[in-house]
């Protein structure tokens, strides 16, 4: 067995482990009472922790900063160890410092993301999650020791605090490249380059999502006071089927976790997804609704 496959393995374990579902749930419930309690700033404030307003997840991002800081923190308690140098030790406090302030901030984007998650992603991100919070934990003890000049027991916690965060970020990339949580999961390769018939226009009824396959590419038909809409039907989140969702105005909600999309052109107008929907330029020739490609300026045919 290669060590991938033995990787592989030990994640799968943690992912199916069911016991792990009941701690996920009072998690969850506690994440819908805050919600609750922040009213209608809740929305704004997911999107943003999402990444809504800058098109792509915020995690990553934020998570770069704790992990920086803390890689410069261990480089210079090795250095203040060795050649004790004021100035490696203090670097080494300041930089834990950043450490901890960019993970509160990393945690709120993190936690936004795994609220919308389910199953094996969900245990997943569980232990991720958990993982980083203990490594906050021995950080912080770490600090204290060190403005209590206890450096040598401040160095192995935040040792072992590195530790966790490096097992938690293994964690983290097999959520993002091998569960493909955060990727955006609309298909917007081998989109036919000219107008191809997707479906006769007496069968879209106003009001109503119709999928079609069109070059065996999924796509969701809507009409809406007499326009004809065409996107991608698998939602960029998590590749939800957007025909099994539902019509809001000009906009389309998927069923699976509640992100909205404008017909007009695939913006993003709530989240969770990050990732704008792909559109297709859409007209109705001699009875048939046709679709292909869109440009900026062909996003919208009336009937």
């Amino acid at each position: 067995m290669s060590l991938a496959q033995v990787s592989h393995h030990l994640i799968d374990g943690v992912s199916d482990q069911e016991a792990l579902d009941q701690p996920i749930q009072h998690v969850q419930q506690a994440l819908q009472k805050l919600g609750q309690l922040a009213g209608s700033a809740s929305k704004p404030i997911e999107d943003t922790l999402h990444g809504v307003p800058f098109g792509h997840p915020l995690h990553p991002a934020l998570v770069s900063i704790p992990v920086g800081a803390w890689t410069v923190t261990q480089i210079l308690d090795v250095m203040s160890a060795y050649t004790d140098e004021q100035w490696a030790a203090s670097g080494a406090d300041a930089s834990l410092m950043i450490g901890l302030v960019g993970a509160l901030a990393a945690a709120a984007a993190g936690t936004a993301d795994w609220k919308e998650t389910d199953g094996h992603a969900q245990r997943t991100g569980f232990i991720h999650g958990m993982l980083n919070i203990a490594a906050t934990g021995l950080y912080a003890r770490s600090l204290v020791l060190r403005r209590r000049n206890e450096r040598k027991a401040a160095r192995q916690l935040s040792l072992a605090g590195y530790s966790l965060v490096m097992l938690s970020s293994f964690l983290g990339g097999d959520l993002v490249f091998r569960q493909r949580i955060g990727t955006n999961h609309a298909r917007v390769a081998d989109q036919p380059t000219t107008f191809v018939a997707a479906l006769e226009d007496q069968e879209l009824a106003e009001g109503v999502l119709r999928r079609v396959e069109v070059a065996d590419i999924p796509i969701v038909l809507a009409r809406y006071q007499g326009h004809v809409y065409a996107l991608a039907d698998q939602c960029a989140h998590l590749g939800g089927s957007l025909a099994e969702g539902q019509l809001e105005g000009k906009s389309i909600r998927c069923p699976l976790h509640g992100s909205r999309f404008a017909l007009e052109d695939g913006h993003v107008c709530e989240g969770p997804s990050a990732f704008p929907q792909p559109c297709f330029a859409v007209r109705v020739r001699a009875g048939s609704i046709e679709v292909q490609a869109a440009q900026p300026h062909q996003l919208v045919a009336k009937h």
